[in-house]
């Protein structure tokens, strides 16, 4: 009888050793999965973020370059002086006055459209960051926790319109708020229950 009773000791310790290290092993298989899955949501936060960095940057330099006050005068200046110079050279060559309109204003057509070419090439400057966003907000809006694919949906359609900073902004900041309580660390069961408040 001793025997049997030593018998079955050891065979509900064993199964409660099994037991127990089925769960642990199930814990830590599944706080590792979870670390994992946060590591790639930041991972995709941040590629997204760099590509709103990206895009408001192609954003301000073609602004600068092409689309503020000095810059449209510089063009109007310039495609004065062609004009006129184009007319110039007309006249001494002997043309007629009419011949000499036609040749600064062809002279002043060719510049602005040079400028044209140029200005829409730095616009289309800002397709391949946009590109970008829109990539790295593709793996974010299909996220499991949903504050985080609402605030990519509500940052992807503020990306079009990026001379809009404030919109931009507050949606890049609900942005980094929701990525940021979705990775943050979580508390155990048992972390939660010693922090409740006790009535």
């Amino acid at each position: 009888m001793d025997k049997l009773m030593e018998l079955a000791s050891t065979l509900v310790s064993g199964a409660v050793i099994a037991v127990l290290a089925s769960w642990l092993t199930s814990r830590a298989r599944n706080r590792q999965e979870q670390q994992a899955e946060i590591g790639a949501l930041r991972a995709q936060a941040d590629a997204m973020t760099v590509a709103v960095a990206e895009l408001q940057a192609a954003a301000a330099a073609n602004k600068l370059l092409w689309e503020g006050p000095a810059e449209r005068a510089r063009s109007y200046l310039l495609a004065l002086m062609a004009y006129v110079g184009g007319a110039a050279r007309a006249r001494i060559a002997g043309g007629t006055d009419a011949q000499s309109l036609q040749a600064g204003a062809g002279r002043a057509a060719e510049l602005l459209s040079r400028e044209r070419v140029a200005s829409k090439q730095s616009t289309a400057a800002v397709r391949e960051p946009l590109t970008r966003a829109a990539t790295a907000a593709a793996p974010l809006m299909r996220c499991s926790d949903p504050a985080v694919a609402t605030a990519t949906e509500h940052l992807l359609n503020a990306l079009p319109d990026v001379e809009d900073t404030a919109r931009l902004e507050v949606a890049l900041n609900a942005f980094g708020r929701a990525v940021n309580a979705a990775t943050a660390p979580r508390m155990s069961r048992w972390a939660r229950r010693r922090a409740a408040p006790r009535a």
